[in-house]
């Protein structure tokens, strides 16, 4: 994915050869989220099974992952296929969109798996009481008070995701940083700390939105 480089080196030409890499940031962002978030919930439900092969499996690829650069994880996505089996290379950015969501969601997965154990044992105890169905507890009682528990270390996560998205310049996905480096053999280096207001502008943004989803979870307290 290769980006529409001027040698135009004006204020409004290189905001728009930014905003090119920003788009290709953001769709990395949120096509993460979209698979991660939920996956993360699949590896924490693992990790948390009476099944114990499921549950050493998931623990295992969790501490593989969260152990190890997540730079390094894209370069054997990436050619690993290719190196190992001989198979064709992924395409760059779905071979950064598969890392990703597979990095992410084993994060997302212990903080999921910290909230549900930070809800108090007695109101499992209370439903089943009750006679609801673990399923039933979950979506009716764990749920809400998980989203209350879980938004500010997800909110960290998410920053952190933004910023890593520059990650994926190693196999030429071309995002934002790339894009304002590439000045720099014109002879121009502004372009490149230029590039940290669109991360602040962004990140700014999301801290203020999840702040304010915090606040309407005010209600679920303990």
């Amino acid at each position: 994915m290769l980006l529409a480089f001027s040698t135009d080196t004006s204020f409004w030409s290189v905001t728009l050869t930014l905003l090119e890499g920003l788009f290709v940031a953001g769709k990395l962002f949120f096509l993460t989220l979209l698979l991660a978030l939920p996956l993360g919930l699949l590896i924490c439900f693992a990790s948390m099974s009476k099944i114990a092969p499921l549950r050493w499996c998931s623990k295992t690829l969790v501490w593989i992952i969260r152990g190890s650069p997540l730079m390094l994880q894209i370069l054997i996505v990436y050619y690993g296929p290719g190196l190992i089996f001989d198979l064709p290379l992924l395409p760059r950015f779905t071979a950064a969109l598969v890392t990703f969501a597979l990095n992410y969601a084993c994060y997302f997965s212990e903080i999921y798996r910290g909230g549900i154990q930070s809800v108090p044992k007695g109101q499992y105890e209370a439903g089943q009481v009750l006679g609801m169905t673990r399923t039933q507890i979950f979506f009716r009682v764990t749920l809400l008070q998980l989203i209350k528990r879980i938004v500010p270390p997800m909110g960290n996560e998410f920053i952190t995701l933004v910023k890593d998205t520059a990650l994926v310049r190693i196999i030429s996905v071309y995002e934002v940083i790339w894009a304002g480096e590439s000045y720099i053999k014109l002879g121009i280096i502004w372009p490149l700390f230029y590039t940290g207001v669109f991360y602040l502008v962004v990140n700014g943004l999301l801290t203020i939105f999840l702040s304010r989803f915090e606040k309407k979870l005010d209600y679920f307290r303990g």
